[in-house]
């Protein structure tokens, strides 16, 4: 996704870290990743590679700020073994906001629940066909290459990240980086992107613009365009 960009910043071929699922420290391979995303923000991840057990977990190290990232700082995904040895699962569970504002994750059980942005990028298929195990209730899962990492971060970011309330993440909103996404951006564009995504009216939206061109951060081309300076 173009709009996720996650890129390796350090490898250990040795090292450990502490598994809760099996209550057991595990050693093994762990990378590290940074990962920008023009909806939430700057990401620090790490993937600690269990080839044993074949499986990976993901670790956010570092998360965008604000009350209900903060809750994510340290939450971790697991991508297991299918059937087919080439390809990692993840049961789809996205992050809710209680009335007391603190963060859980729901497994969903639906596809219609599932957002667009993960059934339009990575294949989707029922538990049992991939495990060929059953669990109570309907469980839908990911498929990621097993060494596909940055798909596995950037699978995180849309579960754990972009379900969270609209107004979380404007405070993390890189408009310029969406503008430069765009290249030469028609505000309108620019408008029902941040509609959709952030809650934004186009009100909102013209005071933002205002201030990054009062600081020479873009350059308005006309009524309707603007570019980066």
């Amino acid at each position: 996704m173009k709009s996720i960009r996650v890129s390796l910043q350090e490898e250990r071929t040795d090292d450990s870290w502490f598994d809760l699922s099996l209550r057991e420290l595990r050693a093994g391979e762990v990378h590290f990743y940074k990962a920008s995303d023009l909806q939430t923000g700057q990401w620090l991840f790490k993937v600690c590679v269990d080839r044993e057990n074949s499986r990976s977990m993901v670790k956010a190290i570092k998360c965008p700020p604000g009350k209900l990232y903060s809750q994510l700082e340290s939450a971790t995904m697991l991508f297991q073994k299918s059937l087919n040895p080439d390809l990692y699962y993840d049961i789809i569970s996205l992050t809710k906001v209680d009335n007391k504002g603190s963060v859980h994750r729901e497994v969903v059980k639906t596809a219609e629940e599932i957002p667009a942005s993960i059934r339009d990028n990575f294949t989707v298929k029922d538990y049992s066909e991939v495990t060929g195990k059953k669990l109570p209730g309907n469980h839908l899962v990911t498929l990621t290459k097993k060494d596909e990492e940055k798909d596995m971060i950037t699978l995180f970011i849309l579960e754990r990240a972009r379900t969270l309330p609209p107004e979380e993440r404007q405070k993390s909103m890189d408009l310029i980086g969406l503008i430069k996404e765009m290249q030469k951006t028609s505000i309108t564009e620019v408008s029902n992107i941040v509609s959709e995504t952030f809650n934004i009216d186009r009100v909102a939206l013209d005071k933002l613009l205002a201030d990054l061109q009062t600081r020479g951060k873009i350059k308005r081309l006309d009524e309707n365009f603007v570019k980066l300076t």
